[in-house]
């Protein structure tokens, strides 16, 4: 793969990972979790391929 597409490609995944981290933790803050655990699905799609990649796991609130 090129230079270009790995950089594009590493910019776009910071990018999801850094604004998803934001908003679960503002969501988190804004709500009572302790002792909690939340289940989470991301899904990416890019249309023009036919992707559509699901990732699911748990989030524990803090305590």
């Amino acid at each position: 793969m090129s230079e270009d597409f790995n950089m594009s490609m590493r910019k776009f995944l910071k990018q999801v990972g850094v604004t998803s981290q934001q908003a679960i933790e503002e969501a988190m803050r804004d709500a009572e979790t302790s002792g909690k655990e939340f289940t989470a699905t991301a899904t990416i799609t890019i249309p023009e391929l036919g992707l559509e990649h699901t990732v699911s796991g748990t989030i524990k609130g803090q305590d």
